[in-house]
């Protein structure tokens, strides 16, 4: 049965990693469809109704956080530090401005980014794509895109969500 949630599968995908094993690329797809979301729909019933306050101008919004996260920063001081720095923020904001401040925060999932080439022209090597996809060390091995990085980027936002939920 098909699903309107899959009508994206057959729009043009642009920036999009060349997968090297689509048995693999499969079975990650697989395997992440059968997990539980890691956000809530009353989460983002709630977050739509905040920003519909910001859009009327009835509070600030407030996003800060990495453009680029890695497994390897994901570590429970890190992730603390970053909300800590943000509630900071917003009580100074809500302080100076005297409105409500919705929080957005860029953590638990910027774990990919889009490269326009496939091939780094300074290395010769694939493009570093973010640690959902292939490995920052500069080697063929490291670089190759491997489909079980997705199913570990899903497994490494759980984890810093449940600590940012906390």
């Amino acid at each position: 049965m098909s699903n309107d949630l899959d009508i994206w599968r057959t729009l043009p995908a642009r920036q999009q990693p060349s997968w090297p094993d689509q048995g693999e690329l499969a079975a990650a797809f697989a395997e992440l469809s059968g997990l539980p979301p890691l956000v809530t729909a009353p989460e983002v019933r709630s977050l739509t109704d905040r920003l519909a306050m910001v859009a009327r101008g009835e509070a600030f919004l407030l996003q800060g956080g990495d453009c680029a996260e890695t497994f390897a920063a994901n570590t429970a001081n890190k992730i603390r530090d970053k909300v800590k720095t943000l509630l900071q923020m917003a009580v100074a904001l809500t302080y100076g401005a005297s409105t409500p401040v919705v929080k957005v925060a860029r953590i638990a999932g910027q774990y990919a980014k889009p490269r326009s080439a496939d091939i780094e022209s300074s290395t010769g090597l694939p493009s570093y794509r973010g640690d959902a996809v292939n490995d920052i060390a500069a080697t063929p091995e490291a670089r190759r895109p491997d489909p079980k990085r997705m199913v570990a980027a899903y497994h490494q936002s759980a984890a810093a969500l449940n600590l940012v939920r906390a």
